[in-house]
């Protein structure tokens, strides 16, 4: 009898240590699962957050692209302005002809004023509108006929329809 009463303690001991090992371990993979679905949603943050970082430095590096060639196309306008005026001596032209030098000096600020208003959004006048050409569009800033042409803010030339 003492030894069916001790192999009785021993059974409910060993079976007290497995329910509470079977609790323990069940309480610990539901900890376990919890955590492998914050980790899942966290990875699928991150790989968003990277597709998103990786479209917005593509984009950045477009841009960056697109301003440098618009930079040296403005270090060319640049240089082409100085080798015009490096030709031309100021003085002696106007010494021989002051009134066309100052109308021509006042033409050409006024158009230099109306490419920094255009450079700014300014909307375009019906003359600007209507050129046929660049030198026709503003002989200061010729380069943006090719710029307000291309998106299609010109009437074309070639299409006259009068009504």
């Amino acid at each position: 009898m003492k030894l069916s009463g001790m192999l009785l303690i021993v059974m409910m001991t060993m079976g007290g240590i497995g329910y509470w090992y079977y609790t323990d371990t069940q309480r610990t993979i539901a900890v376990l699962t919890e955590n492998n679905a914050k980790l899942q949603m966290a990875v699928a943050t991150n790989e968003e957050t990277i597709k998103t970082m990786e479209a917005d430095f593509k984009a950045a590096n477009e841009e960056l692209k697109k301003i440098n060639t618009e930079f040296a196309s403005i270090r060319r306008q640049n240089q082409q302005l100085a080798s015009k005026l490096a030709d031309i001596d100021m003085t002696a032209a106007a010494i021989a002809n002051p009134e066309a030098i100052e109308r021509a000096v006042n033409r050409g600020s006024v158009n230099a004023g109306r490419c920094f208003e255009l450079l700014s959004g300014a909307e375009l006048t019906e003359n600007e509108e209507n050129a046929e050409n660049a030198r026709s569009f503003n002989k200061e800033c010729p380069w943006l006929y090719d710029t307000y042409r291309a998106s299609g803010l010109l009437n074309d030339p070639t299409n006259n329809t009068s009504n």
